[in-house]
């Protein structure tokens, strides 16, 4: 100490506990730091509060929207260029290299996978695993034996099959105004696709098939984020394992022989690899958009780029769709903007009826502490 009494007279001891006590605060600061973070990504609560915080509806709408355009190019490229004609195992090809990105983003403690478990049953997990496989398994199937107006047919019955099982599975109610704007959506639509719809036997029964699954699980993605608080990356990683199992059980009955015998050369594996990065970045993407809005929602969505893709090709590449089909398109981006303004009128509604509950609650409280004799302002102090 005689160096720092030499250098501070009088004062080294005090500079001494001085920068103890930065220390301290310093090290009390990043612990609470720590904590708050861990608390954002590795709880339920504060992941879910992240994901609405950072992805809101038109967000979540928007990153789906353009991963599905690229998905639709980087498929072509697989299915056409490449030649890899084995839609359930491009699909298993996907999950799995969803679930090894899951597990490396696990690995750096960058993947929020605390969940409320005990609150979902296995039974819902399980279930929302195995319809995600015949959802996509079979839309691949529908795709290949059918031409994209005739799945956009089968699509359309998506919309009235998610309306009566809500209605059935929660008695939740569509409005009469909505299920009109949905009526006059899903008819531009048909009119739009109404020249192209090539398919065949087999493909119409995949297709038809395939209404209940896809229905179904845009529900359960759904309800359990938002009834379960779960997030889109947690209940990805319990689900995908479940889903890749039925892909291995599906993919012998529904895929053509052939599978080993295809040329796994570089570019053909680069181009296939590109496509699972697309699938998923649409997997998440679409379980974002499903938490931040409805699965009527999420419908409307995918309505809304089959559209816009029509559109684009008419304005951009000077494709002649036809006078019917731009008629029939002009018809559903109108059913569509209406329906987007009933869903923000009706959200902006739910706001305000929670608001004034809140409020009237806090008051009652207030209420009822003053008939209890106690002074709403203060607290109790306990005595010594």
């Amino acid at each position: 100490m005689g160096i720092w009494d030499s250098i501070l007279p009088g004062g080294g001891r005090r500079f001494i506990k001085r920068k103890d006590s930065d220390a301290g605060e310093a090290g009390r600061a990043l612990e609470e730091l720590r904590g708050s973070l861990y608390n954002d990504f590795h709880t339920s609560e504060g992941a879910r509060r992240q994901q609405q915080k950072l992805c809101g509806p038109i967000v979540a709408l928007t990153f789906n929207f353009v991963v599905a355009v690229g998905i639709i190019m980087a498929n072509k490229m697989v299915m056409g260029a490449v030649g890899f004609n084995f839609p359930v195992a491009l699909s298993l090809i996907h999950y799995l290299f969803a679930f090894a990105l899951m597990s490396v983003l696990k690995a750096l403690y960058l993947l929020p996978i605390a969940s409320p478990s005990k609150s979902t049953p296995f039974s819902s997990l399980f279930a929302l695993g195995a319809v995600m496989s015949f959802s996509t398994g079979l839309a691949n199937i529908s795709l290949k034996h059918n031409s994209v107006g005739f799945y956009q047919m089968a699509k359309i019955a998506v919309t009235p099959t998610i309306v009566v099982a809500e209605f059935i599975l929660f008695k939740k109610k569509v409005s009469l105004r909505k299920v009109s704007t949905l009526v006059v959506v899903s008819f531009g639509v048909a009119v739009a696709t109404v020249t192209d719809l090539e398919f065949n036997f087999f493909g119409a029964c995949v297709a038809l098939a395939w209404i209940i699954p896809s229905a179904v699980n845009k529900i359960l993605w759904s309800n359990l984020q938002q009834s379960g608080n779960w997030t889109a990356l947690a209940l990805m990683w319990k689900t995908t394992p479940i889903t890749i199992f039925f892909f291995i059980v599906l993919m012998p009955l529904l895929d053509p022989p052939g599978l080993l015998s295809f040329s796994w050369d570089f570019k053909n594996s680069s181009t296939i690899i590109i496509s699972a990065l697309f699938g998923f970045l649409l997997q998440w993407s679409g379980a974002l958009a499903l938490g931040a809005t409805s699965a009527l929602a999420h419908v409307v969505l995918g309505q809304f780029k089959t559209i816009v893709i029509m559109l684009s090709g008419y304005l951009v590449f000077k494709s002649d769709p036809g006078f019917t089909s731009l008629c029939g398109a002009v018809i559903a981006l109108a059913g569509m903007s209406v329906y987007t303004y009933l869903g923000m009128k009706e959200s902006a509604a739910n706001a305000r009826r929670n608001s004034l509950n809140s409020r009237q609650n806090s008051h009652l409280k207030k209420a009822k502490a003053i008939v209890d004799g106690e002074n709403p302002e203060t607290k109790p102090m306990d005595s010594v």
